[in-house]
């Protein structure tokens, strides 16, 4: 039971990941950012440090920031189901 417990949570931190990933680069992309700049700060800050630098550097306000990227999470899940399946979890009984 431990082991389907660990598989499932690597399976969907894998796919938080994934989603995060891809919604930056969204974000990048629909703000005219380099997506690999974007996507590289990924590693340093958390989402809302990340919403915080992205509206320094388009010189938008923090909220259209944020609208935005909520759009691009959901475009990106949308997206990773669509390649990889829905990440809800198996039962695991």
């Amino acid at each position: 039971m431990r082991k389907k417990e660990e598989f499932e949570s690597g399976r969907l931190m894998d796919f938080a990941f994934r989603q995060r990933v891809r919604a930056t680069r969204l974000l990048a992309r629909n703000l005219g950012l380099n997506e690999t700049w974007v996507v590289g700060e990924i590693a340093l800050r958390d989402d809302e440090d990340l919403l915080d630098l992205v509206a320094e550097q388009t010189s938008q306000p923090r909220d259209a920031v944020a609208s935005v990227y909520g759009r691009c999470l959901g475009e990106a899940r949308q997206q990773l189901i669509a390649e990889r399946g829905d990440p809800t979890p198996n039962r695991l009984g």
